[in-house]
């Protein structure tokens, strides 16, 4: 029979850990922990960009991503959970997933915020089995003054998307190639 050392059941012990907490919601954000970074971020929005009330009285729903970690060195990935609300009310959670190549290195954090401004755009979104940003999406870019709005994006786009809180060494964010899949946290 074949003995087994203390460290090889150690490490046995640690990846079927590691393998269970994936499986069982370790790790996830709770829903309530999750809709309170959401409205910390709408708030944040709300006080730093006063503009995005008008963005958000005109959007069919939106869709808060509080907290988006990316980090690459050649390859790079990026990866946050948020949540999709309608009338201001939570109707899903989702996470967004991206990856790149290229010549890039370094980390950052930044949130962002997608405003479906059609009903169609809103449905095709939540109907969808793991979505990704298109090219039918207009990027909002806030001003150091906090001007922004729906004057200063097109009125006929139907997804605005609005990057914004980047802290870190990576210079810009984008969420070109970022993939939404519906969660249950």
């Amino acid at each position: 029979m074949t003995q087994i050392s203390r460290r090889s059941l150690l490490a046995m012990g640690g990846a079927g850990l590691g393998l269970a907490a994936c499986g069982n919601g370790i790790g996830n954000q709770g829903a309530a922990r999750l809709d309170a970074r959401v409205d910390a971020t709408r708030d944040y929005l709300l006080q730093r960009y006063p503009g995005t009330q008008e963005l958000m009285s005109k959007a069919t729903g939106v869709l808060y991503m509080p907290l988006m970690t990316e980090a690459s060195f050649g390859f790079g990935a990026a990866y946050g959970q948020g949540a999709l609300r309608i009338n201001n009310v939570t109707v899903d959670y989702y996470s967004a997933a991206s990856a790149s190549v290229g010549f890039q290195i370094g980390a950052q954090q930044y949130a962002h915020a997608l405003f479906f401004m059609t009903p169609e755009a809103l449905a095709d979104f939540r109907r969808a089995d793991g979505w990704e940003l298109g090219a039918d999406a207009r990027y909002a870019l806030p001003d150091r003054g906090g001007a922004i709005g729906a004057a200063t994006t097109t009125a006929l786009a139907p997804v605005i998307a609005l990057v914004f809180g980047q802290a870190g060494l990576i210079a810009g964010a984008s969420l070109a190639g970022t993939k939404y899949t519906r969660i249950i946290p």
